[in-house]
């Protein structure tokens, strides 16, 4: 049985939800349509002709690739042009292209933190935070004979992380009245007289993007005909969440050796260097995409080395001369991604039984050449 098109594309976005994208940015399907059953899907860093040449060969419907096909408002499409060409065969082959780009940069357990794992880099943080996650205070009232059923499944299904700390809830005995009136079905108690029984009363917290997953977990779990509960918004904030990642090695090292990390651990063969090869590197930031901007941020976070693409002459200057080293891979390095997300893609896929198949590109969509 093959996945609906909105099925694969909820399990993305349980990775990379769509809110944790820049304003700027265009995520999400930008062509085709979803509303189809899914026999592959090819995960690619670009799309141009060659990896829609691979979907189809691959027998893949649909790409989700990073950077998009679409960014800024199209006028026409024109068929006689490379871009229309391109829209024109995935039109043909009915492939839709899904784009996760910011979001999957920003989600934990995301790009960059795939980055900073590769390099050796523990306990990431973000470089530049832009999203505080809200949080609700979960209230809900249970039957005492069911109160460890309705707990685990609240907390099992992400609710109750204050920190590093997870399961974290209050639980409070009292007695909860009602009745029942002509049509219920209670749990507890008879049509039209007063019920007064054992109750224990959950709180826990939890973050506004698995908010319907919880409740729903609750409810599912919770015996009463009606259930007896509240959400309440809360000043305190949960997690950061940002671009980039940023921490302690796991060895100290100088420079120059951990030029050789970043070319194994991000697998491109040439790298960029500003900064003297034999300084000590002992903390290092690193960041997805075109970054270099923001290097005074990885300064202030205690960073010796910042690894990004794309940096340009006039950056390059100013950070030598504010005394932080850079490592540029190049943009493409953003490949690590298409493992990642057909890992990811394919244990989902596999978790629920279906049998759409998730491939990684073997594309090299780099359009430089290094002589």
């Amino acid at each position: 049985m093959f996945a609906k098109g909105q099925t694969v594309i909820g399990y993305m976005e349980q990775l990379a939800p769509k809110h944790l994208a820049e304003e700027w940015d265009n995520v999400g399907l930008q062509l085709g349509s979803l509303q189809k059953e899914i026999s592959g899907v090819l995960v690619a860093l670009d799309v141009n002709d060659a990896i829609v040449d691979e979907a189809i060969a691959k027998g893949c419907n649909l790409i989700i690739a990073h950077h998009a096909i679409i960014f800024r408002p199209i006028k026409g499409i024109q068929t006689d042009t490379p871009m229309g060409k391109l829209y024109e065969k995935l039109i043909k082959n009915d492939i839709a292209v899904y784009i996760s780009h910011t979001n999957l940069d920003v989600a934990e357990g995301g790009m960059n933190d795939w980055m900073a794992d590769a390099l050796g880099i523990e306990n990431g943080a973000p470089i530049k935070d832009i999203h505080t996650e809200q949080l609700s205070k979960l209230v809900v009232f249970v039957p005492k004979d069911h109160h460890q059923k309705v707990l685990d499944a609240i907390l099992n299904a992400g609710a109750g992380w204050i920190g590093n700390y997870s399961h974290c809830s209050f639980n409070i005995e009292g007695y909860g009245t009602f009745v029942p009136r002509e049509g219920s079905d209670p749990y507890i108690g008879e049509a039209g007289k007063m019920e007064r029984a054992e109750e224990i009363r959950i709180e826990t917290i939890v973050p506004l993007s698995i908010r319907n997953k919880v409740v729903q977990a609750m409810l599912k779990a919770h015996p009463y005909e009606e259930v007896a509960y509240d959400l309440y918004s809360m000043d305190l904030k949960g997690r950061s969440l940002g671009l980039g990642r940023v921490g302690k090695l796991k060895e100290p090292t100088t420079l120059g050796e951990f030029i050789e990390t970043v070319k194994r651990g991000l697998k491109v063969d040439h790298v960029r260097v500003v900064g003297d090869l034999n300084r000590p590197v002992r903390k290092a930031a690193v960041m997805g995409g075109s970054g270099a901007k923001y290097y005074n941020s990885a300064i202030f976070k205690g960073a010796d080395v910042l690894v990004t693409g794309d940096v340009d002459y006039h950056t390059a200057q100013d950070a030598f001369l504010a005394g932080i080293a850079l490592i540029d891979p190049g943009h493409n390095a953003e490949k690590i991604m298409k493992e990642h997300v057909a890992e990811w893609m394919s244990g989902k896929l596999t978790e629920h039984k279906y049998d759409t198949a998730v491939y990684a590109s073997q594309i090299d969509t780099e359009p430089f050449k290094f002589l």
